[in-house]
């Protein structure tokens, strides 16, 4: 009986290096404007309506700035790595690239590849390294306008990032290597 442990192990390597390249084009950070931005800005409209505008402007330009703290804590938009991230997006989609490249061709049976089970979990080790990265220090200067928060898409990262690892450790181990407890007396 042939184990089948190394093929599944490629496969999940190959679907984790897929989903890791799409995670790059999900959303990664929620952003969102913090009671000083919604401060700043409502300052700055009022600023702007007071220099430039008549007694109407400058009452709609009022009104509109009370409603700015009403927005502040609340998600406004979504970035993704691919947006804020243009050197680590790039590494990510080549980690994945080669993760998915070798896990394809080692499933197709090719002999003459020399990449292996081992590689391919460094890779995603090295995509895995980059994704924490990322989660601890946001990308940007910390500025008390906007704040960034994690989204989904960074979390499908990290478990495709592992999945990768996992599969590629996977493929690795043989147990025809293995000897029993038997074979020793």
């Amino acid at each position: 009986m042939v184990d089948e442990r190394p093929q599944f192990g490629f496969l999940l390597a190959a679907l984790g290096a897929a989903v890791l390249a799409v995670s790059v084009f999900l959303p990664w950070y929620g952003v969102s404007i913090t009671a000083s931005g919604a401060a700043a800005a409502q300052q700055q409209l009022a600023g702007v309506a007071q220099q430039y505008g008549n007694a109407t402007f400058q009452a709609g330009a009022n009104q509109l700035g009370a409603e700015f703290s009403s927005i502040a804590g609340r998600q406004l938009a979504t970035v993704s790595a691919h947006d804020v991230l243009k050197n680590i997006s790039v590494i990510l989609l080549v980690l994945a690239g080669l993760s998915l490249l070798a896990s394809l061709l080692r499933l197709a049976g090719l002999s003459g590849l020399e990449a292996g089970g081992g590689q391919i979990a460094v890779a995603g080790g090295l995509a895995g390294l980059f994704v924490l990265y990322r989660m601890i220090s946001p990308p940007g200067a910390q500025v008390d306008l906007v704040s960034l928060s994690l989204s989904w898409g960074i979390w499908l990262a990290l478990l495709s990032a592992s999945a990768i690892v996992v599969g590629g450790l996977l493929a690795t181990s043989d147990p025809g290597r293995r000897q029993t407890a038997d074979s020793y007396i």
